[in-house]
């Protein structure tokens, strides 16, 4: 199977992932191992750290495919942005300054910080959606005060936000919690999509293959083909095939959640 990766760091030098094009050309064939044929370089905006507008992003995706074609190397990159969630979003959307995965003006890429939910964040997807945009919750498993209060995440998917799941907090690599948390997410229809979110190949890297042979094992290739389908249709600018979410429940044990 042919797979879209929606959520990658292969940038060169504009954020915390592949830090010159030679490590942009290493991300580029780890990622044709395990079966990726497009990728959406997705680097980090507003992030207090980064700030990576749409012009800019659209260069850099442009020279990265030409080195990729030059290497003869079957991957194509679209352009995207993982946005932090900020009050002036919306406003920033209109000034092309945020923009949509591959420029489809349909979904676009929420992040939240690690450890917290900001009060305004309803109100703000609201916003997003009141605008035709469908926001993408990223890597929910490892947000912290999700973890903690899952019905937040139920709530913000019920009313249209979708969400994607990190292939290799899946398979493992951040900890038992976030796996678990993850496994919980799928099976409450609570995600979406899974992407690599890779910054590199050693540390942080693709694990798409990994992830999609669990979820095949304990859920079923059709699940597999679901989140695949649903990547195309975000490429595409359609509309995904959503199961109706449910909510997590937490189990209490000697009186503690």
């Amino acid at each position: 199977m042919k797979v879209i990766d929606l959520h990658c760091h292969i940038l060169p030098g504009v954020d915390d992932g592949a830090k010159d094009i030679a490590s942009s050309v290493e991300m580029a064939k780890q990622a044709i191992s395990q079966g990726i044929h497009i990728i959406v370089a997705t680097p980090h905006h507003q992030n207090g750290k980064y700030i990576n507008e749409k012009a800019s992003i659209e260069q850099q995706v442009c020279l990265l495919n030409q080195v990729l074609q030059e290497q003869e190397l079957p991957l194509t990159i679209l352009p995207g942005q993982e946005s932090r969630i900020f009050g002036e979003m919306v406003e920033e959307y209109h000034a092309s300054r945020v923009f949509t995965l591959n420029n489809t003006g349909k979904y676009i890429f929420v992040e939240f910080p690690s450890s917290q939910v900001p009060r305004y964040t309803e109100q703000l997807l609201f916003n997003l959606q009141s605008e035709g945009l469908t926001p993408i919750i990223v890597h929910p498993e490892r947000n912290s005060r999700l973890i903690e209060e899952p019905d937040l995440l139920y709530n913000f998917v019920s009313r249209g936000a979708l969400t994607q799941l990190t292939a290799s907090s899946l398979a493992g690599d951040f900890g038992k919690k976030i796996k678990k948390f993850s496994h919980q997410l799928i099976e409450a229809n609570l995600t979406h999509f899974i992407a690599s979110d890779a910054h590199n190949v050693a540390g942080r890297s693709f694990r798409m293959k990994e992830a999609l042979s669990i979820v095949e094992r304990e859920y079923g290739i059709d699940l597999v083909y679901q989140f695949n389908e649903n990547a195309i249709c975000v490429v595409e600018g359609k509309t995904c095939f959503i199961e109706p979410p449910e909510r997590i429940q937490r189990k209490k044990f000697l009186g503690i959640f």
